[in-house]
């Protein structure tokens, strides 16, 4: 089957984070778009029936399994990336876990750890081998999924995740600016709430649900799919102007006070 030309065409990106919810909706919509893709994600079932489904509309995709915060994995996607599909162009870093939820005093610095290797410490793994595969490639979009929290929006209990996320949009802007002059464009894409398994875990019934939703102008949380779309965005040539940026896509709960 021969995949119709999208604006991705011929792009190779890396998806993380690939086997459920924003993830999972951008690794389809690029793949709709014509990208080779390489998806990862830590449970290996999940992220297979992914790539089976994506390759099934014969798109080129490739599945490995395993934790981001481990830097031989960031190696090995990028090593194959380059082995599988000849380089890199897009990356985008979404993999993300809430962490502890509660009072700030009563986090254990494991599990601070913990929430900041996954969320942060990632992110820099990742740059840390992307980056030369796209410059090898002469130009390139890096792109992190960070978080309205901890950047126009602060929640009590919630810490470690905010604080991770905000350290993602402080990478982004240094590498923005160390690699912009060489055809680097690095941004974040920051979700305003979306109906993924980590809301559930944030809101789990309808009343909570309820009370999330009022916080956004739009009345309502995104689609994953939603979210794929302004990541499409920033990968893209249409925002070939667009770096160092903290793009939101939040329904306006950042500016909500009705």
């Amino acid at each position: 089957m021969t995949m119709p030309r999208g604006v991705l065409s011929d792009k190779v990106a890396i998806v993380t984070g690939a086997s459920a919810g924003i993830g999972r909706a951008i690794a389809e919509l690029f793949a709709a778009e014509g990208a080779k893709l390489v998806i990862t994600a830590r449970g290996e079932s999940r992220l297979d029936a992914v790539a089976e489904s994506i390759a099934a509309t014969g798109a080129d995709v490739v599945a490995l399994a395993g934790d981001v915060g481990d830097e031989n994995h960031a190696r090995a996607l990028v090593a194959e990336a380059e082995r599988r599909f000849g380089g890199l162009d897009i990356a985008i870093n979404n993999a993300a876990a809430m962490g502890p939820m509660g009072a700030t005093p009563g986090i254990a610095i494991s599990d601070w750890n913990a929430t900041l290797a996954t969320n942060l410490t990632s992110g820099f793994l990742a740059a840390k081998y992307q980056v030369p595969a796209m410059l090898a490639r002469g130009a390139g979009s890096l792109i992190f999924v960070a978080s309205f929290v901890g950047y126009t929006v602060a929640m009590p209990g919630i810490a470690a995740y905010a604080a991770s996320k905000a350290g993602l949009i402080g990478l982004m802007k240094s590498l923005a600016v160390e690699f912009g002059p060489q055809g680097l464009r690095v941004n974040a894409l920051l979700p305003g709430g979306t109906q993924t398994e980590m809301a559930d875990v944030f809101a789990p019934d309808e009343q909570s649900k309820a009370f999330v939703r009022n916080l956004f102008a739009l009345k309502r949380v995104a689609t994953p799919q939603e979210q794929a779309q302004a990541a499409l965005f920033l990968a893209s040539d249409a925002a070939s102007f667009v770096t160092g940026s903290a793009m939101l896509a939040d329904g306006g709960v950042s500016i909500n006070r009705t």
